[in-house]
């Protein structure tokens, strides 16, 4: 490769960069400004002066605690029940043949077009008949399962040779020890990176949790934030951001210690 073209190459791949990071970029420095500041025109990208307490005020804008513990509880307990649906689905589809399968499939991979917006109301109908609105359970039950995830780990698994399989079954290995010792350890990236993607989803989301609460009991991080103060009628922007920049923590540190596994999931290896 010439040099003009790895000096292109390199140039473009800043700019990719700056576009995607400029947004937070932004964010955090208006989470670092006053509200005068704010509102300057044009926009300064640093601040005069580094305002620490937007933080303490974003969190003591309401039960911030609890929406974080809230959060948290949604998000992993979403994971749990995913991975305990999607593994076994994934690995009937990948390595069993029965009826209607392709049928089957074909529908799981439909439902990844239909939009939640469009069932929202008769899934809350449900939810309300069953009682568990305004809770946890209500948050967490109407994602279960997931479609990409079983699409996704589905992939993996066919990549496993049918060798190892076989001769686990000789040595008289039940299919579920198969499942849980040698498919799951094989495709521990995929499942690391389905856990990321899932976790960022349901972490942000701001939909389900506004639709299906009505009290600070079961709301979420993304709602409290959006509650955020207002002064004179005029949204604290720095005190917005401030708690945005809250919210994007923790994804930040869970992707730091996951990168590894997700460039690994969407890499294919082989099996050696």
């Amino acid at each position: 490769m010439s040099m003009p073209v790895k000096i292109w190459n390199i140039i473009c791949l800043l700019m990719v960069i700056a576009i995607f990071a400029m947004p937070f970029v932004w964010m955090v420095s208006t989470s670092l400004k006053t509200l005068g500041e704010t509102m300057v025109f044009p926009p300064k990208w640093i601040p005069n002066q580094l305002i620490w307490e937007n933080f303490t005020d974003a969190w003591n804008s309401g039960p911030f605690l609890q929406y974080f513990i809230n959060s948290i509880a949604v998000s992993v307990g979403i994971l749990i029940l995913q991975f305990i649906t999607v593994i076994p689905a994934a690995y009937a589809f990948a390595r069993y043949e029965f009826r209607f399968k392709g049928v089957l499939f074909s529908i799981v991979m439909v439902t990844m077009m239909i939009p939640a917006q469009l069932i929202f109301l008769p899934v809350f109908l449900n939810l309300s008949n069953l009682g568990i609105l305004d809770t946890l359970w209500g948050l967490i039950l109407p994602f279960a399962t997931s479609a990409f995830g079983i699409f996704m780990l589905r992939q993996t698994f066919k990549q496993v040779p049918e060798e190892l399989l076989e001769a686990a079954r000789l040595d008289h290995t039940p299919e579920f020890k198969i499942m849980l010792r040698i498919m799951v350890p094989m495709a521990k990236p995929t499942l690391i990176t389905l856990g990321l993607f899932n976790f960022i989803t349901h972490w942000n989301d701001y939909f389900w949790p506004l639709v299906m609460t009505t009290t600070e009991t079961a709301r979420t991080l993304p709602v409290g934030i959006a509650q955020l103060r207002q002064v004179d009628g005029g949204v604290a922007w720095n005190i917005l951001m401030a708690g945005n920049v809250i919210l994007v923590i923790p994804i930040l540190i869970i992707f730091f210690f996951a990168q590894r596994h997700i460039i690994r999931a969407f890499t294919y290896t082989g099996v050696k």
